[in-house]
């Protein structure tokens, strides 16, 4: 059964009919041609299709396009429309050479915007306790354990994790969530 969906990806509206099986992650890359978010494992275990949608993150394969119509989504080239400055978790990926392939890299970003937002929202992890006594992660170490834990999700086969976690904290430094 087909179904017409709208979605506002990276600022551009666009209207679609696609089956109403059809993941979000195969509506952005096969109907409307935004190849940013990358298909990895097709499982939700991988974290390549991380896109924000309405300012959280969510994985596009496991996502049924149909469920978010009217939905405003965000993939990281959408993180910074025009001009030529980066968002400031995209320029810390670049300072901290948080990635190698490359594969990868466009659902961590994603990823890294939600988790500062949830991080600046005050939302709870699996290593918040260690945090909760510094809840503005000054402390290096904290923070580190902190944005381990909520990138978790986020695999990376080259192995590129310690310059990724950098790049979060960086960017938490710089407020990178609130653009």
């Amino acid at each position: 059964m087909d179904s017409e969906v709208t979605l506002q990806v990276d600022g551009a509206t666009h209207h679609v009919t696609i089956d109403t099986r059809t993941s979000l992650l195969d509506a952005l890359r096969q109907r409307m041609g935004i190849t940013s978010p990358k298909k990895g494992c097709d499982h939700g275990q991988c974290g390549a299709c991380t896109v924000l949608v309405n300012g959280r993150r969510v994985l596009g394969c496991l996502a049924l396009a149909v469920a978010h119509d009217g939905a405003v989504v965000t993939t990281a080239d959408g993180l910074a429309p025009g001009g030529d400055d980066a968002h400031p978790v995209q320029q810390a990926f670049l300072d901290n050479d948080a990635f190698q392939c490359g594969y990868c890299t466009p659902g961590q970003v994603c990823s890294a915007v939600g988790v500062l937002d949830e991080i600046e929202r005050g939302w709870p992890s699996a290593a918040a306790a260690d945090v909760a006594a510094d809840p503005e992660l000054t402390d290096p170490e904290a923070m580190d354990r902190e944005i381990a834990e909520r990138m978790s999700g986020n695999l990376c086969r080259c192995g590129a994790y310690k310059g990724i976690r950098a790049a979060v904290g960086q960017a938490a430094r710089a407020g990178g969530a609130a653009r």
